[in-house]
């Protein structure tokens, strides 16, 4: 704190001596110097991608896609990073890559972080990815989120034809369906394969249907459970609710199987902590 008080009195006394220690400021600014305290928050990353290598040289990638308007994002992408950092004890250089929808979308001052955007952030905008026409595989994918709907299908077409082999074909598959289904809720994994002229593929060897099919049939299981419990036992408690929702299926399945024996409740809370 001394330390502080020490730096406060130089730099209040001296205010030529920042532009000596830092390129590019006038003699003439003027500065006002603070100690404020800042707030920590909680924030959730989109993204931090760790090397393997354990060569320290190979950075940190911060990823955060961003697809409206936030004139706090800027903000908040660079508080958590910094936060990320503080808390892990990185002795990593960092990279930061945003995915960003549009350059018209606002946000945030980029003043406060100019030197961190020009040198270490990379911004891919995916709208100026519509104004080109020969795209690697991997930009052509993600031009799909943004194309116009009435283009995506021949577009998403295209891809899957040039992929030589048939884990390949899996693999992309796999992520224009995860494209597809968000850009057109309303449809049915029938109909996307469809708009995709496969009609004869088996798209339930890809991990985007088997995640979809198995979140299908836990909460069928759930349904049908809470159900005969309700039956046997009158209404079901939220947070028991809650802890059956959260089961996997196979918990599920046992669960059903010893729901049979129950002859209270009790029997149920005693299942419930045994095996979760």
């Amino acid at each position: 704190m001394k330390t502080d008080k020490l730096f406060y009195r130089i730099f209040l006394n001296q205010p030529s001596l920042l532009a000596e220690l830092i390129p590019g400021l006038p003699v003439d600014c003027e500065f006002d110097y603070t100690a404020p305290v800042i707030k920590e928050q909680e924030f959730r990353l989109d993204g931090v991608l760790t090397p393997l290598s354990k060569d320290t040289k190979f950075p940190l990638v911060f990823l955060e896609a961003q697809m409206q308007a936030d004139p706090d994002f800027y903000s908040r992408y660079f508080a958590e990073i910094y936060l990320y950092l503080k808390q892990y004890k990185s002795n990593r250089p960092w990279r930061g890559l945003l995915i960003l929808k549009s350059r018209k979308h606002y946000l945030g001052s980029e003043n406060p972080y100019q030197f961190q955007l020009d040198s270490q952030v990379h911004r891919l905008y995916l709208q100026d990815l519509l104004k080109e026409s020969s795209l690697s595989p991997n930009l052509a994918l993600l031009q799909l989120i943004v194309l116009p709907k009435a283009k995506t299908p021949q577009a998403a077409q295209d891809l899957l034809k040039k992929v030589k082999t048939e884990s390949e074909f899996r693999q992309q598959l796999d992520l224009i369906e995860a494209i597809l289904v968000n850009k057109f809720p309303q449809l049915s994994l029938e109909e996307i394969l469809e708009m995709l002229d496969l009609k004869t593929a088996d798209i339930t060897q890809t991990r985007f249907y088997q995640d979809v099919f198995q979140e299908g049939e836990q909460k069928g299981e759930v349904s049908l459970i809470l159900r005969l419990l309700t039956r046997r036992f009158g209404e079901i408690q939220l947070p028991i609710k809650q802890q059956i929702q959260g089961l996997s299926i196979s918990q599920l399945e046992l669960l059903g199987e010893s729901l049979l024996d129950f002859t209270e409740l009790q029997d149920l809370m005693n299942w419930l902590e045994n095996n979760t």
